[in-house]
């Protein structure tokens, strides 16, 4: 059986980014992942926003990691030349009912550190975007977009020049815990012994740690899928900023966003699903998407709203039910000695994806030597 010295599974931007971070701390990293491509899931079907940390429990790992996520990703960004603009956004109350919780939104937003929020009337909102329609808003400055592949691109750069490798085709059909490690078969039958094993198989990453053997079931959450559909608009919104309106139970609302090529797009919206590849668009989800858009953007054209993709939010929680945190588990939680699980890794899991990198490596395996450590030292940035 060949052997590795740390695997990771799932090659998205949460998957490279922990890649990334270990190959820099010396470890000798390879990563498995089951398409032809990197970032083919979630990575690739999500807003592109970089967000803020305003929307999260106070002490959360969401409100932590997307914080210090920012920070990190805003640098990077300059420092690699990946594309961003930080555009910032309006998340906006279009009724005195909402006014309370764009109250509640901002508090938390303070209390999460973030920088830079103003309150605004709704005079004060419509001098910075004419068309807008509000009773009041909040303007986060900190928010932006990037171009979500060129980061993964450059991640992946990151770990090759670091000695690490991105082996794709490579679905991993099993796990077994072992005396002197992890051993992975994958599909076509190979078979690696790991010391360490980081799951970031994203939406499957609960029916990934249901296939280790030697890991107790209870430490692996139930998988529940919210789709979200986006539909474009015709032509160009009169819009500079995000808007976003007052957050909803299970996402942040049927919101507008710009990519950096000026494409404006409505979404995501929340439906329930039972399977992670229901990634349709039903065309007849846009008379919702009018209705939800016009309570901030009254002038939105009939007949501008074309489909245009779905993403899946990988949810460890069902509806009605509390929104759970990212869950990190490590050797501390499981008892499993090498294995790391991610799970629940949904918004704001791009934000956050280079300080759950840092997490990982620097936090959660830090007790573990990685074989270049062990000898001469880990690697530096």
């Amino acid at each position: 059986m060949d052997q590795a010295d740390c695997v990771v599974v799932g090659a998205g931007v949460v998957g490279l980014a922990v890649a990334r971070a270990l190959a820099l701390q010396g470890w000798d990293v390879l990563v498995l992942e089951a398409a032809g491509a990197i970032g083919t899931g979630t990575s690739s079907r999500n807003s592109e926003v970089i967000h803020a940390g305003i929307y999260y429990p106070q002490g959360s790992l969401k409100a932590r990691l997307c914080v210090r996520g920012r920070e990190l990703l805003y640098a990077y960004c300059a420092e690699r030349h990946v594309p961003h603009r930080r555009c910032g956004k309006l998340i906006v109350a279009t009724s005195e009912a909402q006014l309370p919780a764009l109250r509640d939104v901002e508090r938390r937003a303070l209390a999460n550190g973030v920088e830079g929020l103003a309150w605004l009337s709704r005079a004060q909102a419509q001098q910075l975007e004419p068309q807008l329609e509000c009773l009041a808003a909040l303007l986060s400055p900190e928010t932006g977009i990037i171009d979500s592949h060129a980061l993964m691109l450059a991640l992946q750069g990151d770990l090759e020049n670091a000695g690490g490798a991105v082996v794709f085709h490579s679905p991993v059909e099993s796990m077994r815990v072992l005396a002197g490690g992890i051993a992975l078969r994958t599909q076509d039958g190979t078979e690696l012994l790991a010391r360490t094993v980081v799951n970031a198989a994203g939406l499957g990453a609960p029916a990934l740690a249901a296939r280790i053997e030697g890991l107790d079931a209870r430490h692996v959450p139930q998988a529940h899928y919210a789709k979200g559909s986006y539909f474009t608009l015709a032509g160009r919104a009169p819009f500079s900023r995000l808007v976003y309106p007052v957050p909803e139970a299970a996402g942040l609302g049927v919101h507008l966003t710009i990519d950096l090529g000026g494409q404006t797009k409505f979404g995501p919206d929340v439906e329930w699903v039972d399977r992670p590849d229901d990634l349709e668009v039903d065309p007849d989800r846009a008379l919702g998407f009018y209705a939800e858009v016009r309570k901030y953007w009254p002038q939105l054209p009939d007949g501008a709203l074309l489909p245009g993709y779905a993403g899946m939010r990988p949810k460890i929680h069902g509806p009605g039910e509390p929104a759970a945190d990212f869950l990190v588990q490590g050797p501390a939680e499981h008892g499993v000695p090498g294995l790391v699980q991610l799970f629940g890794i949904e918004s704001p899991g791009l934000t956050s994806a280079l300080a759950l990198g840092d997490w990982v490596a620097e936090g959660v395996l830090a007790s573990v030597p990685s074989t270049e450590a062990r000898s001469s030292g880990s690697r530096t940035h």
